[in-house]
């Protein structure tokens, strides 16, 4: 049974943050009412500030909300009386998080408000004077900016202290994850794990592979800390000397097995040697790889380090990118939109998702000309990942569906040692480098999803929910480094850790919201094996709106996008096959817009006509107008 704090608040304001400020209107009255925070199983409250102010992100008129601010051991909780219940609203809600709470692991950066000035907020910083204000920048380009001025004296304090705190934790444990008691739920959509045997088998006998065999030598992670328990390696490679080759690699990471062609062409990956002056085990190793192919070929060694950037400089791409699709001020955005585009080029965004989406290619057209490839990269953890898993969607539609996709994050992903907790910054380390490689891979889907929209069953809505999920500290699929990781955890005597799987949308989301993750244009049985040709240039890529802005209320678009179309597809089907079990409730909800579902702010607050008209983003044009030509209608309707 969840508890409740009961809460009382009421207070009507015209007030800037500061008190010679230039006053400006906020539309922030409340009804004297109770407000109630529900909370999960295991989850605590640790500080709350009364009468804050929550303003509307690059509002000119600092509109905004009144209401009670918590931090708790999960998340920072905003309650307003203007926030909807489930039934009441069509808009995309999470059953874990309120409409304006944010989860701890998602807090990027807090800066303290004193009028216009800011001051970013490093951990182990503690306040002993009066807060004013806080601004909170997000992982997934959320922004959130409080005022305290009518705040009880030291709420602002006692809550800022207490979020510096829980946002950046310094030991996994201190994760949500470990606290939360909520009994785990199986999911109607089943994804393997490929933590046991019979799923690694399973996917050789899907892709039809052979010269390559199940090794469960690295049982109890003795050989390599970050490889899975269960390996596939070429079938030559005698047990004996498998240790001595996996000493050369580094963590043990030589050539494992990824996916193959009917014809026996395969796609593996590997880590750099340890030591580049000795390479007669990692030639040995190829050699391997070139026996496990039918006609005995030699396979294409491809050095991702070369073409592609580095973890860091990915992170630094995203950093550029974030300050360009999350202004801080109205100013802000005007000043950044005379330049969009130069500053856009500046990020290298585009460019590092345009030469990914070349390397895949490049990947795919060895495969198909039966030529085996190995990709390569200093750790085999980073870049491996997504190319690896770019090349599979792109030449088997398999993964093109909601369960093949997550079956594809699974394998080359979570099991094969991405470090998640490092990338995502889950835990404060002074050492480590975050890189949001997960977001990067997402962009390249979706570009995909932009130029093949009749190719995969999941939708934009579905990617975009994903990375959102990402920053959710109860799930453990992108909660951690590496399987060994995960295992010890939860075999964890004292307090061993529930494992659950962010593939159980079932418990954010109700099945209204479900419906969004489904590709109306996608059809089952029409899907084909043949690969995608992308194009990567980067003038054929475009900007993931819907990700990236879906956050600045003046961009949206009322009554128009890409939504209105996924709307009227999803009602032609309705008309058609009233035995769907996709298509249930499809009448589309009244002023939807263009970031729909993911729109809040229209619902609860006066936000200012849409900009966008005569912005520089009005350029992209296949946000604000249906054109029918572009909806193509499946065969079976």
């Amino acid at each position: 049974m969840m508890n409740e704090k009961r809460l009382t608040n009421s207070f009507k304001s015209y007030i800037g943050l500061d008190d010679d400020e230039q006053v400006s209107s906020c539309d922030t009255s409340l009804i004297d009412q109770e407000l109630s925070l529900k909370l999960l199983p295991g989850e605590t409250i640790v500080a709350e500030a009364q009468k804050v102010l929550l303003f509307t992100p690059v509002n000119e008129q600092k509109t905004g909300l009144s209401g009670v601010l918590f931090v708790t051991n999960f998340r920072l909780s905003f309650v307003t009386s203007h926030e909807k219940h489930l039934e009441e609203t069509l808009y995309q809600e999470n059953l874990l998080l309120g409409q304006y709470d944010v989860c701890h692991s998602n807090i990027d950066i807090i800066y303290l408000l004193t009028g216009d000035k800011k001051k970013r907020l490093m951990t182990g910083h503690h306040f002993n004077d009066k807060v004013k204000g806080l601004h909170i920048l997000c992982q997934n380009m959320r922004t959130l900016s409080y005022s305290f001025k009518f705040s009880l004296l030291g709420h602002g304090k006692t809550l800022a202290n207490a979020l510096l705190h829980h946002a950046f934790p310094k030991r996994h444990q201190l994760l949500f994850a470990y606290d939360y008691r909520e009994p785990n739920i199986q999911s109607r959509y089943s994804t393997p794990t490929f933590r046991c045997r019979d799923d690694w088998e399973k996917e050789l006998r899907r892709t039809k592979c052979f010269g390559w065999t199940l090794n469960s030598s690295n049982n109890n992670f003795q050989l390599s800390s970050s490889l899975p328990q269960f390996i596939v390696i070429g079938s030559a490679v005698i047990d004996n000397h498998l240790r001595t080759a996996m000493e050369h690699f580094r963590d043990g990471r030589l050539p494992t097995w990824c996916w193959s062609t009917v014809n026996g062409a395969t796609l593996s990956r590997k880590a750099d040697v340890i030591d580049s002056s000795n390479l007669t085990q990692e030639n040995a190793m190829l050699e391997i790889v070139r026996k496990s192919h039918p006609d005995l070929q030699r396979p294409f060694i491809m050095d991702l380090t070369k073409n592609l950037p580095s973890p860091k400089e990915v992170n630094h791409s995203f950093i550029k990118l974030r300050e360009l699709c999350a202004p801080e001020s109205a100013r802000q955005f005007w000043v950044q939109d005379n330049h969009f585009y130069s500053l856009l080029e500046t990020s290298k965004w585009l460019q590092y998702v345009s030469s990914c989406l070349s390397s895949a290619l490049e990947t795919v057209n060895k495969l198909n000309s039966n030529e085996s490839v190995v990709l390569q990269e200093r750790d085999g953890r980073d870049l491996c990942c997504v190319i690896s898993s770019l090349a599979q969607l792109m030449i088997d539609s398999y993964f093109r569906s909601i369960v093949g996709l997550q079956t594809l994050i699974q394998k080359e992903w979570v099991v094969m040692g991405h470090p998640f907790c490092t990338r995502l910054g889950h835990v404060n380390a002074i050492d480590s480098v975050k890189s949001p490689l997960l977001l990067l891979f997402l962009d390249c889907v979706w570009q995909l999803l932009q130029q093949f929209p009749t190719e995969f069953e999941f939708t934009e809505t579905y990617l975009t929910t994903l990375w959102d999920a990402s920053h959710i500290s109860i799930f453990d699929t992108f909660l951690f480094d590496c399987e060994q990781d995960r295992h010890y955890a939860t075999n964890n005597e004292s307090s061993p850790l529930i494992l659950r799987s962010i593939w159980d949308w079932e418990e954010q989301f109700l099945d209204r919201d479900l419906i969004q993750f489904h590709n109306p244009l996608y059809n089952a049985s029409k899907a084909k094996n043949e690969f995608l040709k992308v194009a990567s240039e980067i003038s054929s890529l475009n900007i993931w709106t819907q990700c990236y802005y879906r956050f600045l209320p003046t961009l949206e678009i009322s009554n128009g996008g890409k939504p209105l179309e996924d709307f009227a597809v999803r009602t032609l089907i309705h008309a058609s096959d009233k035995h769907s079990k996709h298509t249930h409730e499809v009448s589309a909800p009244s002023n939807i817009g263009s970031f729909f579902p993911f729109t809040h702010w229209r619902s609860s607050t006066s936000v200012p006509p849409s900009t966008l008209t005569i912005s520089s983003l009005s350029l992209n044009t296949s946000d604000f107008q249906m054109d029918t030509s572009l909806v193509e209608i499946p065969e079976h309707l």
